[in-house]
């Protein structure tokens, strides 16, 4: 081979050699950004999303449950941070988590273990929870006072941007006539505050876990022909009116078929809420049955559904309304037992309703 002949082979090696070293370059570069890209953090929404991890879990099966909750982009990429830094073994727990975090501060705060934050209080809301007992609760947990939470409420500004920020919100919450504007709205959880965490941060929190609930069954709703308002006007009744699944579903039959043949809706716990007055707190009177208010449904001038929610319905109120079920019952009554009946006819229901007020289940006295 000449001389020229071998500096020209000797050169395509080198330049071979340039691109190859060039080419793995550049694919590291773009893989190693695929990685960091998926391995970022969801968004940029700080809020704390309560996960639960069980007994027996570990990284890798816990993967599916943090992508399904959006606190991580990918699963496959995880579970190569997981291979990849081996974290200590993980352990049951509760964990606070958030979208801004990112796969390495996810496992981090994972592989502490469960480190309760002492200063942290944990609040109940119950579902059916009313405003009335949210704002009592947050009085006795946290440095607001009561007056505190329906101030807030009275803000138009406030509750305006509220309005913007959420999908579920609209102006219907503004009918001068509602008692609490956010009542129906705020979902009944466990949440952990802090003593002096702020109503609007704690409405906040409410309204985002809200968001997460209800935007699965967006579509759903609009189907029933409701107004989102009107939908959780319902599932409130629905919520406050029966306590197990079977008996949330048939009630919301009920209420179905009378709404369908333009009949008021009849509903005692509407009047209950109307007159401020909780369940068990003592009867109602007749006056107050027949009284006209907007969300008095046990008065035959309402028609249809009350103004607002008359509490905050929980997941599977919510979901009974979206499945009612069929039959031709157009009558229920409760005991004070919280037992449920069922009717075709006001005969039929009339004559139940003497039973129990003859064995003192009534829910009601006259005056």
């Amino acid at each position: 081979m000449s001389n020229k002949a071998a500096l020209f082979c000797s050169m395509i090696k080198d330049n071979l050699k340039i691109f190859i070293g060039g080419f793995i370059v550049v694919v590291f570069v773009i893989v190693f950004g695929i990685y960091s890209y998926y391995l970022g953090p969801v968004s940029k929404d700080t809020g704390m999303k309560e996960i639960e991890v069980p007994s027996g879990y570990s990284y890798l099966t816990l993967g599916n449950l943090l992508k399904e909750n959006k606190l991580i982009k990918s699963d496959l990429f995880y579970k190569i941070y997981i291979k990849l830094n081996n974290p200590k073994p993980l352990e049951a727990c509760t964990y606070q988590l958030s979208e801004s975090m990112g796969v390495k501060e996810i496992v981090e705060v994972l592989s502490e273990g469960c480190k309760q934050d002492p200063v942290a209080i944990r609040i109940t809301f119950n579902e059916g929870i009313t405003m009335r007992k949210i704002a009592k609760l947050i009085a006795e947990n946290t440095n607001n006072s009561e007056d505190d939470v329906f101030e807030l409420q009275k803000d138009e500004s406030y509750i305006d941007s509220l309005i913007e920020k959420y999908w579920f919100l609209t102006d219907e919450i503004k009918n001068k006539e509602i008692y609490y504007p956010l009542e129906g709205y705020l979902f009944p959880d466990t949440y952990e505050f802090y003593k002096d965490t702020t109503v609007e941060k704690i409405f906040e929190v409410m309204l985002d876990e809200m968001d997460k609930n209800l935007a699965p069954y967006k579509e759903e709703i609009k189907k029933k022909n409701f107004t989102i308002h009107e939908f959780l006007t319902f599932a409130s009744i629905i919520e406050a009116e029966a306590a197990s699944d079977e008996d949330r579903a048939t009630v919301a039959g009920v209420f179905y078929n009378r709404l369908k043949d333009n009949w008021s809706l009849g509903s005692c716990v509407t009047t209950y809420y109307a007159s401020q007055v909780d369940m068990g707190e003592r009867d109602l009177y007749e006056s107050e049955l027949n009284d006209y208010n907007a969300y008095n449904t046990r008065n035959v001038n309402l028609k249809g559904l009350p103004v607002g929610p008359i509490g905050n319905p929980g997941l599977a109120s919510i979901e009974a309304s979206l499945n009612p079920k069929e039959h031709d019952y157009y009558y229920f009554l409760s005991d004070k037992n919280g037992e449920l009946y069922f009717y075709n006819t006001e005969q039929e229901h009339q004559k139940m309703k003497e039973k129990l007020q003859k064995k003192g289940l009534w829910l009601w006295y006259y005056d």
